[in-house]
């Protein structure tokens, strides 16, 4: 009797984490957070439990967590390892009291089930060298128990990917998951992450979509949802956020909280919370650039969302927009056309195709052709 394809699964890595010193912070790369978590721009209720899982998982990986701009050769051993073949996967192994401290084996295997059928699908990437490579199942697959008070998994290639290749990332505490007890607080933590410094404005039937809930005013939504949350975030994270709200539209403006400075944080991870202050002082420059390119390329607010934040958040992308847009100028002088012609979406359109060519001739570009930034 011929085995379905999807049971055809390939083991290439094991992954177990002997350290039982748990890390302070993880990395969550904005391609996993963004397809797993915020798919379609709405937060999967994922419970608490599971969150453990895969806040876990990264801690296990960190070590093998790379930008690919920094370390191309990883990105091809990772092609050549992991997307060669259909179903390939790595082997992980989780300590059960890590998610469920309780000792319950039903939050355990609760956890593990939501994981395996949470949005189990055939997946298909191309690797380098154009391939298309299949891969079936949810994030984890077949979790069983290979000894006592361990679980043993699977994980795609697919996801693996995601968590493994960042090249945008926030960092997140790991004891967010055993401090917090909301998950919605966990998960707007994470979003929270990728909001630009100067925060965003978003209506309340897009925050309510978001997060999966019903609120029916602004004011219910901040002060029973978003006015508990930022109680958690104030106590557990280093950061919290403010929040206003007029009419259906609510502000949200996110700060790095004072936990920096009182509490058992690592020098070294401290002294690195603090160094963003460096960047914080340089955030005037950044805003008085995005105001001149707004005003002076007619930009509406919602045009400018994606825009503002790559150049804000992300440090080599702003470089790349800075070089797309001298390249913008240069063109348009060559031509004789003015570059004010080009207002709103049509200025965006030309910076990202230049951005698109100045990408692929770097060596990262040669590697994932389709890797560039998006600023639209």
């Amino acid at each position: 009797m011929a085995v379905p394809e999807k049971d055809l699964r390939l083991i290439r890595k094991e992954f177990e984490n002997n350290d039982e010193i748990n890390p302070e912070r993880i990395r969550l790369g904005n391609r996993f957070v963004d397809d797993f978590i915020f798919e379609g721009h709405e937060a999967a209720d994922i419970p608490i439990n599971a969150l453990r899982v895969i806040f876990n998982i990264v801690s296990i990986i960190s070590n093998e967590q790379f930008r690919p701009e920094d370390r191309p050769k990883q990105l091809s051993l990772f092609d050549e390892e992991f997307e060669t073949e259909n179903n390939i996967f790595a082997s992980l192994k989780i300590r059960n009291n890590k998610i469920s401290p309780s000792g319950s084996s039903k939050q355990v295997v609760d956890a593990y089930e939501f994981l395996t059928k949470f949005k189990m699908s055939w997946y298909k990437s191309t690797n380098s060298k154009g391939k298309e490579i299949k891969t079936f199942g949810g994030l984890i697959s077949i979790p069983s128990y290979d000894q006592r008070g361990y679980t043993t998994f699977l994980i795609s290639s697919y996801w693996l990917k995601k968590l493994m290749v960042i090249p945008e990332y926030n960092y997140v505490l790991y004891n967010l998951v055993y401090n917090i007890r909301n998950n919605k607080h966990i998960i707007f933590a994470i979003w929270l992450a990728k909001l630009p410094e100067n925060g965003a404005v978003l209506k309340l039937s897009t925050l309510n979509k978001k997060f999966g809930l019903k609120y029916k005013t602004s004011k219910d939504f901040c002060f029973k949802f978003l006015k508990p949350a930022r109680i958690s975030l104030n106590t557990f994270n280093t950061l919290s956020f403010n929040y206003k709200y007029r009419g259906d539209s609510i502000f949200i403006i996110p700060y790095l909280t004072k936990i920096i400075l009182n509490n058992n944080l690592s020098q070294n991870t401290r002294e690195q919370l603090e160094s963003s202050e460096v960047y914080l002082e340089n955030r005037e420059k950044i805003a008085q650039r995005l105001s001149y390119i707004r005003k002076r390329y007619g930009l509406h607010e919602n045009e400018m969302l994606q825009f503002s934040h790559q150049y804000r958040n992300v440090p080599q992308t702003r470089v790349l927009i800075e070089k797309a847009f001298h390249a913008f100028i240069r063109t348009a002088r060559l031509k004789e056309i003015k570059s004010t012609e080009f207002q709103g979406k049509l200025f965006l359109n030309e910076i990202q195709e230049h951005i698109i060519q100045i990408y692929r001739r770097t060596k990262m570009g040669e590697l994932l052709p389709n890797g560039y930034p998006i600023i639209i």
